[in-house]
């Protein structure tokens, strides 16, 4: 993948704001409901999620500039660091080196430190493990049911797959690519949330005797530029004008299955928060309901005129709304 900055068309020195301005514009400009003619919308858009999932996250941001991570959130291996001294120390009478054992598995290269050990030798045991009862060095060992000979079965395997918010709320099919080299159909259900798993029977790690795990995927839901989810229900935070806040107002509000009508009364403070049922996520009850809040925005340019007629309002009809602060 390329680097996140670089997706997102934003400097390393960019501000969170920065960032989270230019992933709203793009992917509003890149969502494959607005590009649906274009083939390669969906990866170009899951390019772009993936991107700010790293910088758009402070921590996996500091990670990635470190270097501790890739441009996928991966960890990045960092050597053989083990084999050698503890940095700074040498072999004084009766210290041993400072090994960490590595063991390769279905997971890949497992590393664990052993402290001050007692040679290669025990390197070597912590690596390959021994069989029949023989001593052990310490770090993860190979045991039998780690291949799966005891019960014949493979090893479980573990995946992510980032998906939109839209196909979250209405599921969705898709290729992914598995660890193993097979691409396998997914289906996602609707109504599927962050973290959750879907298994996939028969596609993990296979065994010496033929038979294979299962292959465990993980969903990871983009943030979407405009809805957030809480449960079952969307937020959206629903900017107005000074005037619509004043005299009312019916405006359009987008929901995932289209734009709605909604009345906003006139004296409509910033924070009230309207209720449109069942346009938000699915759910074993039914759906979800969409909370719009209302943030009243003032306009962009305040003329003389407008200062006058505020000043007028502020001397004819005067109140406080921190008196409950006091």
């Amino acid at each position: 993948m390329r680097d996140p900055y670089e997706v997102l068309g934003v400097s390393k020195s960019a501000s969170e704001a920065d960032i989270k301005s230019a992933y709203r514009r793009l992917a509003k400009k890149l969502h494959p409901d607005a590009n649906k003619h274009d083939p390669k919308a969906a990866s170009h858009f899951a390019e772009l999620n993936a991107a700010y999932e790293v910088v758009g996250d402070g921590d996996k941001r500091k990670a990635f500039d470190r270097g501790e991570i890739d441009a996928e959130g991966k960890p990045r291996f960092q050597g053989f660091e083990g084999f050698g001294t503890q940095p700074g120390r040498g072999h004084g009478p009766g210290e041993g080196a400072h090994f960490e054992n590595f063991s390769f598995g279905p997971d890949g290269f497992r590393r664990s430190s052993s402290g001050t050990g007692g040679g290669f030798e025990d390197l070597l045991r912590g690596m390959f493990g021994s069989r029949g009862g023989a001593a052990r060095g310490p770090g993860p060992q190979f045991e039998d049911e780690d291949l799966g000979a005891a019960t014949g079965a493979g090893q479980d395997l573990h995946a992510s797959l980032t998906i939109t918010l839209a196909d979250a709320a209405k599921g969705t099919k898709t290729r992914v690519h598995l660890p193993t080299g097979k691409d396998v159909e997914v289906k996602i259900p609707a109504g599927i949330a962050s973290g959750q798993q879907i298994r996939l029977k028969g596609q993990g790690w296979p065994s010496a005797s033929g038979r294979s795990g299962d292959a465990l995927i993980t969903i990871n839901v983009a943030p979407h530029p405009l809805f957030k989810p809480d449960g079952a229900d969307l937020r959206l935070e629903l900017p107005i004008t000074l005037y619509e806040a004043t005299l009312g107002a019916k405006m359009r509000v987008p929901t995932l299955d289209g734009a709605v009508e909604l009345a906003i009364p006139a004296g409509t403070n910033t924070g009230r928060t309207f209720r449109l049922r069942g346009k938000g996520l699915k759910a074993k009850g039914g759906a979800g309901d969409l909370l719009a809040t209302v943030r009243v925005v003032m306009p962009d340019t305040v003329d003389d005129e407008f200062k006058e007629l505020m000043k007028k309002w502020r001397d004819k009809r005067p109140y406080n709304p921190r008196k409950d602060l006091e």
